[in-house]
């Protein structure tokens, strides 16, 4: 027990000594808490301070604040009410100009409404007189026997840049320039520089001109009285006229795609002269007696002055140009012997016969034009009229002309009463006879289109070989078609009819036996001026030939046509 006793009583002391050393422990641990509450506590007042310190410093801001807000509103406001008493007087200033405007505005209405009826009636009056004028320029014109001139302008075109030349960029800035304007519509303006000149401004007159914004329906709108003319009993010719590029296929045929000739139905409004004028031809004969008119058409080229019959056929039907031969006849008339003359009853069957012989039309890409015409195209049209006998003595002027169709009278009608496909080159051997020639009589009227080749400078096209030999050939007939009129102009004893095969093949229709109506296509670019500026005194030239005035076949409309 004793053992026991010393055993307890050491870790006794041991847990004593233990106790004491926790309970010293604990002590430091009171001490740092009452340091740390103290410290607390001192942060809590730091805290405390600073808080009412900024909220003091934050309510003195914002009533500083807010008397600076209020007196800037009151400022504002003051502001608001003057410049609103401003704006009303504005507006009330305003209303009342306004007013007085309005009343101004009506007066100008009725100033306006007045002028606009004064307008209209000098209009009115300008149209009539112009008009007047125009019939008794078209008058004089007949009664001279001068040539109709129309003019037209084509817009300007991707290839009318220099391209194919070495020359400067300036240059070919200058060469896209436009040059040629319509001026009215009778008068062309052409602007002719050259370095180191001044600009001169040169006019032209014509019957009638066209800016490059005028449709094909407005130029037709121009050529159809005279196809009114032809059913009338007047021959009449419709020839286009310029340089290569310058419109005139467009102008009398309408857009040829590369590769198919065909005239587009789609496209009806860009037809040109030649489909248009047949369509109007056949609507004019629809008015009249049926039975009383037929039409026949040929097609010929006049290709490195040699005539080219485009409709003639080999022994299978197969179409291809035959060289054929111009002659003057005993009465002093240009016909051609063996010419393929093919009967046809509407359009349609007329626009076929002009395709089929256009694919036979020879053409040669050039530098300034990729599809140019290298032959001269001329497609009659003949419509002959049967009228009775028993009116037909007071018809003729003289008595060789009445001789002459006596004889056409006892030949036959076309071969259009046996095969609408045949052709009338056969027709003196045609079996069919007028049973009474004294009866019956023929009239015939013929109407010449002809799309003629273009002038060009070599220098400018770059031809070379047959196109080159081509180029020749085309100059010199458009400058035999220029001496022949020279020489009706100067009214000479010999006009040089047999210089080349073109003149001699229009001779009658240049010669006064016909309505000539030429139609001057011109490039507006600066490239162009010298070939645009030849046309135009072509045109010039062309106008004052004085051939006399033109014969009418006049006859009477027959009441019982056979």
């Amino acid at each position: 027990k004793e053992e026991r006793i010393v055993v307890l009583e050491t870790e006794n002391a041991a847990l004593h000594l233990k106790l004491a050393e926790y309970q010293g422990l604990a002590g430091r641990s009171t001490k740092e808490v009452l340091q740390l509450y103290a410290a607390h506590g001192q942060q809590m007042k730091l805290q405390s301070s600073v808080v009412t310190q900024l909220q003091g410093a934050i309510k003195k801001r914002l009533k500083q604040d807010l008397k600076s807000l209020h007196s800037f509103a009151l400022e504002l406001s003051k502001d608001f009410q003057r410049q609103s008493k401003a704006c009303l007087y504005r507006i009330l200033a305003a209303v009342q100009g306004i007013q007085l405007q309005n009343e101004a505005m009506q007066m100008f209405q009725i100033k306006a409404f007045d002028l606009e009826q004064s307008l209209q009636e000098v209009t009115e009056r300008y149209e009539k007189e112009k008009q007047k004028r125009k019939a008794l320029h078209n008058t004089l014109v007949e009664l001279r026997g001068n040539i109709r001139v129309h003019c037209r302008i084509r817009p300007l075109l991707p290839f009318d840049d220099a391209a194919g030349h070495a020359v400067s960029q300036d240059r070919q800035r200058n060469f896209s320039e436009k040059v040629a304007y319509a001026a009215d519509d009778e008068t062309v303006l052409v602007k002719c520089s050259r370095p180191g000149h001044a600009s001169v401004n040169k006019t032209f007159q014509f019957e009638r001109v066209y800016n490059d914004l005028e449709s094909q329906d407005v130029v037709f709108a121009d050529v159809a009285p005279l196809l009114t003319s032809l059913l009338d009993g007047y021959n009449v010719c419709i020839m286009a006229y310029g340089q290569t590029g310058s419109g005139k296929t467009y102008t009398m045929l309408g857009p040829q795609l590369e590769g198919n000739l065909a005239f587009p139905v789609e496209e009806e409004s860009e037809l040109g002269i030649i489909p248009r004028a047949t369509q109007e031809v056949f609507r004019l004969i629809s008015e009249k007696p049926p039975g009383s008119y037929w039409v026949e058409v040929s097609v010929v080229e006049v290709y490195n002055n040699e005539i080219f019959d485009l409709l003639a056929k080999d022994n299978y039907g197969r179409v291809f140009g035959v060289k054929r031969d111009v002659v003057t006849t005993r009465e002093g008339k240009s016909d051609v012997p063996l010419l393929t003359h093919e009967t046809v009853e509407n359009a349609s069957e007329f626009l076929y016969l002009v395709n089929k012989g256009l694919q036979l039309r020879v053409t040669h890409p050039t530098l300034v034009h990729a599809h140019s015409s290298r032959s001269h195209l001329v497609v009659t049209l003949t419509i002959t009229t049967v009228v009775s006998g028993d009116n037909f003595g007071t018809l003729w002027e003289d008595e060789q002309t009445s001789q002459r169709l006596n004889k056409e009278a006892s030949c036959t009608f076309p071969q259009k009463m046996r095969d609408n496909k045949s052709t009338s080159s056969s027709r003196a051997s045609s079996p069919v006879q007028l049973e009474a020639t004294e009866k019956m009589k023929q009239v015939k009227t013929r109407l010449q289109l002809v799309d003629l080749a273009g002038s060009e400078c070599v220098g400018m096209s770059g031809v070379t070989g047959a196109a080159l030999r081509e180029t020749s050939f085309i100059n010199r007939s458009l400058s035999a078609l220029a001496d022949v009129l020279g020489a009706i102009a100067e009214q000479r004893a010999h006009v040089p009819y047999r210089n080349s095969k073109l003149t001699h093949l229009l001779q009658d229709s240049v010669g006064g036996d016909a309505k000539l109506l030429v139609m001057l296509c011109i490039s507006p670019g600066q490239k162009y001026l010298t070939e645009s500026m030849q046309s135009l005194g072509f045109g010039t030239r062309a106008r004052q030939v004085q051939r006399g005035q033109v014969k009418k076949k006049n006859f009477p409309v027959p009441s019982k046509a056979k």
